[in-house]
C-alpha cells in the first residue's frame, strides 16, 4: 500500500533546533508518522516539544549542543546511537540570521551564520552519514535551505550565502552517498511564522510587500512543512536526491 511508504516506525531521528519554529513542526511531524525524535537544541529545554512527541507514544531524548562550533557533533551521534542503537533520518535545521548593510557587515556575523548554517551542517551529516554507512543501512538526510538559496535577498549576505551553499551541498552528497543507500535532499521553507522572521513581519512595508507577492496570501506556518519532511524522510522519496523542494505559497512561481 502507498501510504504504508511514508511510515517511519520504529525509525529514529535526529531534528536540529527543535525547541522552536520549524525544528519543533517537523519534529512533531516525524513523530506522528512512527519515528522517535532526538532533539537538538541550544539553549532552552522544549519540554513542551517532547511533551507532545511523547504524547503521540514516540520517545524523547533531549541534547542541549551550540551548533556554532563543530565540537558537540562527535557527542550528538554517540549519545543517540547509545540510546537508540541506530541513525535513520537526521534533519539539518538549525539556523541563524543575522541582518546588516552588506558595506556595514563584520566579520563576526558573518562567521557566526556561516558556521551554524553550512560547517556543521557538513559535519554534522558527514558524522551521520559515516553512522548510516558503518549500519549498513543507508538513511535520509534533509537539510532546510531556504528561497534564498535561489534568489539573493536583502541585507543578509551570510544566510544567503549559506543557504545557496545548503543546496550546492545537498547535490554533492547526493552524488558522492547514493552508492551506500544514503538520500540527501533538502527543503527551501517560503516566508514562514518563526522568530527568524518576526523582524519583517513587524515591519508594515516589509510584510506588505511579501504578502503581495505570495500567491497563497498568508506567511507559512511551521507545520506546513511535516508532509515534505515526513516524505523526504520516508521510503517514498527513495528515488529522490540531491534535489531542493520549495515549500512556499508559490513564491517562486510568481
Amino acid at each position: 500500500m502507498i501510504l504504508d511508504k511514508f511510515k517511519l516506525t520504529d525509525q529514529v531521528a535526529i531534528v536540529t533546533g527543535v525547541a522552536t519554529g520549524l525544528g519543533k513542526a517537523m519534529a512533531i511531524g516525524l513523530a506522528e508518522a512512527g519515528a522517535d525524535i532526538v532533539g537538538v537544541y541550544n539553549s532552552h529545554a522544549p519540554e513542551d516539544v517532547q511533551q507532545k512527541i511523547e504524547a503521540t507514544g514516540r520517545k524523547f531524548l533531549g541534547i542541549q549542543a551550540n551548533l556554532i562550533t563543530i565540537e558537540p557533533i562527535k557527542g550528538i551521534v554517540a549519545k543517540t546511537v547509545e540510546t537508540f542503537g541506530k541513525i535513520n533520518i537526521l534533519v539539518n535545521n538549525a539556523g541563524i540570521i543575522r541582518r546588516a548593510p552588506s558595506l556595514e557587515f563584520t566579520e563576526k556575523d558573518w562567521d557566526d551564520v556561516m558556521n551554524v548554517n553550512l560547517k556543521s551542517v557538513f559535519f554534522l551529516s558527514q558524522a551521520v552519514a559515516n553512522q548510516f554507512v558503518k549500519q549498513g543501512t543507508g538513511g535520509k538526510i534533509i537539510s532546510i535551505a531556504s528561497l534564498l538559496a535561489f534568489q539573493g535577498g536583502i541585507l543578509i549576505p551570510p544566510y544567503t550565502s549559506s543557504k545557496s551553499g545548503i543546496r550546492g551541498l545537498t547535490q554533492l552528497l547526493a552524488n558522492e552517498w547514493a552508492r551506500h543507500n544514503i538520500n540527501v535532499n533538502a527543503i527551501a521553507p517560503g516566508y514562514m511564522i518563526t522568530d527568524n522572521t518576526a523582524p519583517l513581519r513587524s515591519d508594515p512595508v516589509r510584510n506588505k510587500a511579501i504578502l503581495e507577492r505570495i500567491p497563497a496570501g498568508h506567511w507559512g506556518d511551521p507545520e506546513e512543512l511535516q508532509g515534505a519532511v515526513v516524505f523526504l524522510a520516508s521510503a517514498a522519496s527513495n528515488y529522490m536526491n540531491g534535489f531542493t523542494l520549495a515549500v512556499d505559497g508559490g513564491w517562486l512561481g510568481r
